[in-house]
């Protein structure tokens, strides 16, 4: 699956689930990510509970719900490859993408890079 051409193409909403080290489990809406290559995609995230818990446990899982279809979308799972706090980077990137955060939000943002480590389909176990 080519990931650039499927989030170009696809509108929808998707989710990001975390745990902390304790395993609590948490799920939050994030924009489409930012598709570096084919193995590493990017998400903006705010200082919030969900880069809390990827600093304390670097697995993740992304999942992306396509709105014409109910069972319809990707699974990406996730470990955690590095952060930045490039702020020129993370504003261009909002202004590409204004859904991701409203520009005027002053909370402090990083761009988290992740290793897409399988992809799936959004129900079954089909491997993409």
């Amino acid at each position: 699956m080519d990931l650039e051409k499927y989030f170009k193409k696809a509108k929808g909403i998707g989710i990001l689930a975390t745990a902390d080290a304790a395993g609590d489990v948490d799920a939050a809406i994030y924009a489409k990510p930012q598709i570096i290559d084919e193995h590493t995609i990017a998400l903006v995230m705010r200082e919030r509970l969900s880069l809390h818990n990827i600093k304390r446990n670097p697995k993740a899982v992304y999942t992306f719900i396509e709105d014409a279809y109910a069972n319809k979308g990707v699974r990406l799972y996730l470990g955690v490859q590095r952060q930045e706090t490039n702020v020129s980077l993370v504003e261009k990137i909002i202004e590409q993408q204004p859904e991701i955060c409203p520009m005027e939000d002053d909370a402090n943002k990083y761009l988290v890079y992740f290793n897409v480590e399988k992809k799936r389909e959004l129900t079954g176990e089909k491997l993409l």
